[in-house]
């Protein structure tokens, strides 16, 4: 796994990490494409994942469930809650994975100028320690390659459609 550099990963204090991705689509398509199961299966994971489980229940108080596949038949499943949908503009869950401790709050900010929309996600997590484990993880990689995997959908797809 490798993020090739469309992804920039900050750690700015103990607890949060910022992902900050541009995508060259409109921010609707962008937040239609991290919400709706159809096209989630279609590039959310890492290269050679494929997302076997897709639960997904889109608004305040409602969560999903995703179980990711490996190409060594390795599962990786994660849960999460939706706290506040604001489309197309901001999205903010919290999420667990079950192979990993703690619960991470994400807040998705998503802008567009001239076609193109910014993601800006923190994640914020319980202590350094696990923060620090993930990381450790290869969750920047992974990421990079799943939104790399979107990149690529969003390219092909002017099917997509507000959420």
């Amino acid at each position: 796994m490798k993020n090739t550099g469309t992804l920039k990963v900050e750690c700015i204090n103990d607890c949060n990490v910022v992902m900050t991705r541009v995508f060259d689509a409109p921010r609707e398509m962008v937040y239609a494409a991290f919400s709706k199961p159809e096209l989630l299966k279609r590039w959310f994971g890492p290269h050679g994942w494929s997302l076997d489980t897709c639960e997904v229940d889109h608004k305040v108080g409602g969560g999903f469930r995703f179980i990711l596949v490996g190409p060594e038949g390795h599962r990786m499943g994660m849960r999460g809650t939706y706290v506040e949908l604001a489309p197309p503009h901001r999205s903010v869950h919290r999420e667990t994975f079950d192979d990993y401790p703690g619960e991470s709050t994400v807040s998705a900010v998503f802008t567009e100028k001239n076609g193109k929309t910014t993601m800006v996600a923190t994640v914020t997590y319980g202590s350094q320690e696990i923060r620090d484990a993930v990381i450790a993880s290869g969750m920047e990689h992974g990421a990079a390659e799943s939104y790399d995997r979107l990149a690529g959908l969003l390219e092909e797809a002017g099917e997509i459609t507000s959420p």
